[in-house]
């Protein structure tokens, strides 16, 4: 098994093979002008020579050792799903009623609740938004809490990277445009979603620099055969908030990656989040996040992140 991301010790960023946590840099073996980006445009091929190296031996740095960028560079598209995992989507109407008053005692809540997420598994299509290269940061980069808005949340969520051009593709075919997974956190803030008039700010509330902190690396497909069997976890400062497996999921990763696809062509790089498990701070008796709590996040077999959140400039 190994990994393939983007990696810097403070100067120039490079692409590396990770192997059980020590990191090959690709380009003496692939030529100087090599990135993950590159890598992806050829990916069948990319796989071949991955496998080679993997084996080989050669001059490694520890994965400690590094600064980890997001995998992908340069980026391509971003695309989200909302509201994709059931018991999340639950949890978040209940609160999302509550926080805006709703006098109704809690099991008029929970079912109606119940009722919006029956209607959306029932929607025949995942809900899908853009989200911006310029809220990308590293695994363990900060996360800068930006306003307008303090109620800022947790949505880590299983990320699919794209390895084929997909345009019209269907959900039988579609995981073979997928080149791999990797992690990814949402960040939100939710009193901005929430704002005034009927529509939603998703660049104000969820597409701010250092928002989508997204790696350490991406595993490729051939090592993930059932991304429903994965569980996402995260943490702040040491008190476990998501803990829940994928297969929680509304629309899985063959049909968000086909919806995409009639959506827009997906290229390889393309990056799309299959949205976000139970576990959020509305659920957590609004435990917003705050400078110096410490975000910590996994998915099984795609590594960690470790995030420290900080307060915006003056």
């Amino acid at each position: 098994m190994f990994g393939l991301g983007t990696f810097t010790t403070g100067a120039e960023p490079f692409p590396g093979l990770v192997v059980h946590g020590q990191v090959l840099d690709l380009r003496p073996a692939l030529g100087a002008a090599t990135t993950t980006g590159t890598l992806l445009q050829s990916w069948d091929t990319t796989l071949v020579r991955l496998r080679e190296l993997a084996a080989a031996d050669g001059p490694r740095i520890p994965l400690a050792q590094l600064r980890p960028l997001p995998p992908v560079q340069p980026p391509g598209q971003i695309l989200c799903a909302g509201a994709n995992y059931f018991r999340h989507l639950q949890q978040i109407v209940v609160s999302t009623l509550r926080n805006s008053g709703d006098p109704r005692p809690d099991d008029e809540l929970r079912a109606e609740a119940a009722e919006q997420t029956r209607r959306r598994s029932e929607a025949g299509r995942p809900f899908l938004f853009a989200g911006l290269v310029s809220a990308l940061s590293g695994a363990r980069d900060d996360i800068v809490l930006w306003g307008p808005g303090v109620e800022h949340d947790w949505e880590l969520e299983l990320a699919v990277v794209i390895g084929r051009p997909a345009h019209r593709v269907s959900a039988a075919d579609a995981m073979e445009h997928v080149a791999g997974y990797t992690i990814s956190n949402d960040v939100s803030t939710r009193d901005v979603m929430r704002g005034p008039g009927p529509m939603t700010d998703f660049v104000t509330s969820k597409n701010r620099p250092t928002f989508f902190p997204t790696g350490p690396y991406l595993v490729p497909r051939e090592f993930v055969p059932d991304p429903r069997a994965l569980r996402i976890t995260l943490s702040v400062n040491g008190e476990v908030m998501q803990d829940e497996s994928v297969d929680d999921i509304i629309y899985g990763v063959e049909e968000i990656v086909s919806h995409a696809s009639h959506l827009t062509r997906l290229s390889p790089g393309d990056l799309i989040l299959t949205g976000s498990p139970a576990g959020n701070a509305g659920h957590h008796g609004n435990r917003w996040l705050r400078p110096g709590d410490l975000v910590e996040a996994e998915i099984t077999g795609l590594g960690s992140q470790r995030n420290r959140c900080v307060a915006a400039p003056a």
